[in-house]
């Protein structure tokens, strides 16, 4: 079993916080609009990092990351993307890759709108966890934290870091995915 520590769209601010969340993570996955090369160090600090480039994402990050991620864990085949749109409308690079790849989980960011759902018509799990920083329209921020098993995501919980500009927030449980 691995446990993962999900965000995106953290545009150059870390919540201090996430550390605390992702303590006990085995990876941590940023699904881009990193802001700076400075987020994925401190990340790093913590665990090992999978992570993609964003539209807003320079040329030091772009050099270092790839738009994409294709990768298995536990079982688990993921597709990591920054720009997917939502199930099952997918953009067609998107829906490119998951017609050659058959991923289980797709995870992306870009949209600030925290949204997990299972898509059936492409058979996967999509994962967006909202925006982790401060900037944009998003009201509040938000990450995920959840595990792999047997080629399965489970207790899956939404952490909910306040609004966005504030130090505050509570986290939310939803043990069962």
């Amino acid at each position: 079993m691995k446990k993962i520590g999900l965000l995106s769209d953290t545009h150059g601010f870390l919540e201090n916080r996430l550390f605390d969340y992702f303590k006990e993570a085995d990876e941590i996955w940023h699904a881009g609009d990193i802001g700076e090369s400075a987020i994925l160090e401190r990340l790093e600090e913590l665990r090992k990092v999978r992570a993609v480039y964003g539209n807003i994402d320079g040329g030091n990050l772009r050099a270092a990351l790839h738009e994409y991620l294709e990768f298995e864990i536990e079982g688990l085949r993921v597709l990591m993307i920054h720009i997917a749109n939502k199930p099952p409308r997918y953009n067609p690079k998107t829906l490119s890759l998951i017609r050659a790849s058959r991923p289980d989980l797709l995870v992306c960011g870009h949209s600030h709108i925290l949204k997990v759902e299972f898509d059936k018509k492409n058979n996967l799990l999509f994962m967006n966890p909202g925006a982790a920083g401060n900037h944009g329209f998003h009201k509040v921020k938000t990450a995920l934290r959840f595990s792999i098993d047997q080629g399965k995501a489970k207790n899956l919980e939404v952490i909910d870091l306040g609004k966005r500009g504030s130090l505050k927030g509570p986290t939310e449980n939803y043990p069962n995915l």
